[in-house]
């Protein structure tokens, strides 16, 4: 470990809020460097888990259950985890003595090599994944991580200048983050997440902050058809690039014809035909192409970018094809926790669907959802704390073949009855999953589990 951290937190009391994956990497580092920590979290230490004997083993103190905010003042810095509402007054009232700290800002201010971060409202995980390949596919020292589920902050020993690290950023990891990757993409923004940020403005303002605070130097990756975030370009200090599946830009990628192409001060080099991307979708087809053009401007070949366009098949979640049985294919696209993603997942299909949604209420509206249900679903099977809202805004406009169930046992078993042989069950929920399950990945394994059921 560099001195110079050591000597910023030897004997330095520190609290960290919330204790899941992230944070329990950020203790481990926390205390190498010689902290005095205090992991703190709203959940019991049986809520907690397995995760309480790795805690404990740390030998930190553990302040859990309803009173894990209390004596804030005591400390001297507070470490507060993504996904920890900062509108608490305990947290507010911290954040008046000193900004508050998190996993990511502290991964950013010792990082001694170039960070390339994406966010967006869908599409992240994807196109971060599709660069970081491109640029290993290139040769380059390329390293994964963030949101990805891969804290990287026990990893800042064996980072150097030569390494690209790639990082994708939720709008919580980036509201209060004081930095801006050298490297910037945002894919789209839709609404998501209202029920933290409040307002379409609050969560659009996280956003940026992966752009504001960049330099001349630094550049960002916009994509052209979403309105929202061209007019970002405007505001930003560096370079813009930006791609596009409907116009042609003079810097980036975009869709001519039947051909992904790239492009740099309006001279063109196709890059694949559409036809050979791998990847279901239009949708992953702009990942794909805002992906190309990240790398690209990393240091990475178009060559490598066709070889990975031609061979990536997706990552799980994300219109993952689990099975076929009786000539039905069942697709889970748990990931989908917005209206949008789901009437994108509608979109990547030509069979008749037979759709499983619904989940945990973010506050959005689905009447958008609703529309894409009647052009493109065949049977809907709705279930969780949402499915009243979405069966409503689906009945609204018109008589529809739908049914309500209590899980996704039910709604496995009623989406086999309704399907025939030529169709597709898709799992895209447009919803969140915390009613039923921790998070949309073990909602998606469980889906793939009860697929699996039916041929036995």
């Amino acid at each position: 470990m560099q001195q110079r951290i050591k000597e910023e937190w030897q004997g330095k009391k520190v609290a960290v809020i919330g204790l899941g994956v992230s944070n329990t990497a950020l203790i481990r580092f926390l205390k190498e460097a010689g902290a005095q920590i205090s992991g703190r979290d709203q959940k019991t230490g049986p809520q907690l888990g397995g995760r309480l004997a790795e805690l404990e083993a740390l030998d930190v103190e553990l302040v859990l259950g309803p009173g894990y905010l209390e004596d804030l003042d005591q400390f001297d810095a507070v470490f507060v985890s993504p996904g920890v509402p900062k509108h608490l007054p305990q947290l507010q009232e911290a954040a008046r003595r000193r900004p508050l700290e998190s996993e990511i800002s502290l991964f950013f201010r010792y990082c001694p090599a170039p960070i390339y971060g994406i966010t967006g409202s869908s599409g992240k995980t994807t196109t971060t994944t599709l660069a970081w390949e491109i640029m290993r596919a290139s040769g380059l020292k390329a390293v994964i991580g963030g949101n990805i589920g891969n804290p990287l902050i026990e990893e800042l020993p064996r980072l150097s200048p030569e390494h690209k690290v790639v990082l994708e950023l939720s709008s919580f990891q980036l509201e209060d983050l004081p930095a801006s990757p050298h490297g910037a993409l945002i894919t789209n923004l839709a609404e998501n997440h209202l029920d933290v940020h409040g307002t379409m403005e609050n969560y659009i303002a996280a956003k940026r902050n992966i752009y504001l605070h960049q330099g001349p130097g630094d550049f960002l990756v916009l994509n052209f058809d979403d309105p929202v975030t061209r007019a970002m370009g405007e505001e930003a200090s560096g370079k813009v690039f930006f791609f596009s599946m409907e116009n042609k830009v003079r810097d980036g990628a975009y869709l001519k014809g039947a051909e992904l192409v790239y492009v740099q001060d309006g001279e063109e080099e196709p890059i694949l035909r559409r036809s050979e991307l791998q990847l279901r979708g239009e949708h992953n087809a702009a990942n794909f192409l805002a992906a190309a053009v990240l790398s690209r401007a990393a240091g990475a070949g178009l060559r490598a970018a066709a070889e990975v366009g031609r061979t990536f098949q997706g990552v799980p979640h994300r219109l993952e094809f689990v099975a076929e049985y009786g000539g039905v294919r069942y697709y889970n696209d748990s990931i989908a926790t917005t209206p949008q993603r789901t009437l994108a997942a509608l979109q990547s299909f030509s069979e008749p669907i037979i759709l499983i949604a619904g989940g945990y209420d973010k506050q959005l509206s689905f009447a958008p959802l609703a529309e894409g249900v009647h052009r493109r679903v065949k049977h809907l099977v709705l279930l969780g704390a949402t499915a009243p809202k979405i069966r409503e805004a689906v009945l609204a406009l018109g008589d529809f073949s739908l049914e309500v169930v209590e899980n996704l046992e039910q709604a496995v078993a009623a989406a086999k009855n309704k399907a025939k042989p030529g169709d597709c069950v898709l799992l895209s929920p447009a919803c969140a999953s915390y009613d039923q399950y921790a998070d949309f990945m073990e909602r998606g394994a469980h889906f793939r589990k009860l697929v699996h059921e039916l041929n036995k």
